[in-house]
């Protein structure tokens, strides 16, 4: 073994453990910008945990926020709140902030 193999495998190991945390932050940044919009749209307990799991599945569908921007969007203005693209960009942007902030303090 060679200094060059172990700097090799502690560099994979790095960007594997920042890649697991990335996806970690996105999928509860997604749960909460989910109960965010269901507190808008005036849904249950039940229906509340249903619909963040549903704007969790929702970012699966293309890379980026495009996908979860355009179903929440599209969900609230179904549901007629008064919302904007801008409204929920903000929303996610701070649910980005909790959700890391969530995680580092559960290390």
């Amino acid at each position: 073994m060679t200094t060059f193999d172990d700097r090799e495998r502690a560099f994979e190991a790095g960007f594997a453990h920042e890649q697991e945390m990335a996806f970690r932050v996105t999928a509860r940044r997604n749960r909460l910008v989910g109960t965010w919009a269901a507190g808008l749209m005036g849904l249950t307990s039940e229906e509340t945990d249903a619909y963040a799991k549903a704007v969790v599945q929702a970012d699966f569908e293309e890379a980026g926020d495009e996908d979860v921007i355009r179903k929440l969007l599209g969900d609230l203005v179904s549901a007629q709140v008064d919302v904007d693209e801008a409204k929920v960009r903000s929303a996610l942007s701070d649910a980005t902030i909790e959700a890391r902030r969530q995680l580092m303090e559960s290390k």
